[in-house]
């Protein structure tokens, strides 16, 4: 097993909007420790320390948050993006323990093509699980190769790691195989016929056209 990471922290002594912006331009990410009926801790970490470790581990990284020389053993159990920039502006960790067991939602992705005339349906992106803390999986691969229209894969049948049981309804649809659908394409006289339809009056029929109405008018 890769050894768990370990983030210095600091103590956050100010609080708000304002010293949150303070903190992020000085690349300080602002976070909160909580659970194990702990007081909440606020902290602030270094901004791209927190943000590799989240890209390289995903959304459910564990680490060792390290505060006035105690660490913590915690994982991230939500961050906030900035809806321009993507960059995360707050994070959440959970304390938690070593051979405790969480629940978390972990992404599902897809190998391989469907079977020739067939289109892939992904109905869900995640599914919950309950593993233990330190034996998260990063991810639930799901191979579609070949697979025929009408073929659908449940979270009941997906292939779970040791020792992680499903949380989600066995029945929810995670893929759906249904048949592929093809744009409508006019033929071409139709298409030539809308073009002929759709295209503007000959110049001298309209100036015609206004002489014989200016005409009649006066």
């Amino acid at each position: 097993m890769a050894q768990t990471p370990v983030i210095k922290a600091e103590n956050r002594t100010e609080f708000g909007k304002g010293a949150s912006r303070r903190l992020r331009r000085d690349w300080r990410l602002p976070g909160v420790l909580y659970g194990h009926g702990i007081d909440p801790i606020h902290f602030h970490v270094d901004l791209l320390e927190m943000t590799a470790l989240v890209r390289n581990d995903g959304v459910n990284a564990v680490l060792e948050l390290e505060i006035e020389g105690e660490q913590h053993l915690a994982m991230v159990k939500h961050v906030d993006q900035n809806v321009l920039t993507l960059d995360i502006d707050h994070i959440d960790l959970l304390a938690i323990k070593r051979g405790e067991k969480v629940e978390v939602e972990v992404p599902i992705i897809t190998e391989g093509e469907v079977a020739p005339g067939a289109q892939l349906l992904q109905d869900v992106d995640s599914i919950l699980v309950e593993v233990d803390a330190l034996k998260i999986p990063e991810e639930l691969t799901v191979n579609v190769e070949g697979l025929e229209i009408g073929t659908q894969i449940t979270a009941g049948e997906l292939t779970l790691p040791d020792a992680c049981t499903l949380l989600a309804e066995e029945d929810t649809l995670v893929i759906n195989v249904t048949e592929e659908e093809i744009p409508d394409v006019p033929e071409e006289g139709e298409e030539a016929e809308a073009v002929e339809e759709g295209a503007p009056e000959d110049p001298s029929e309209v100036e015609a056209t206004e002489e014989s109405s200016q005409s009649e008018e006066s």
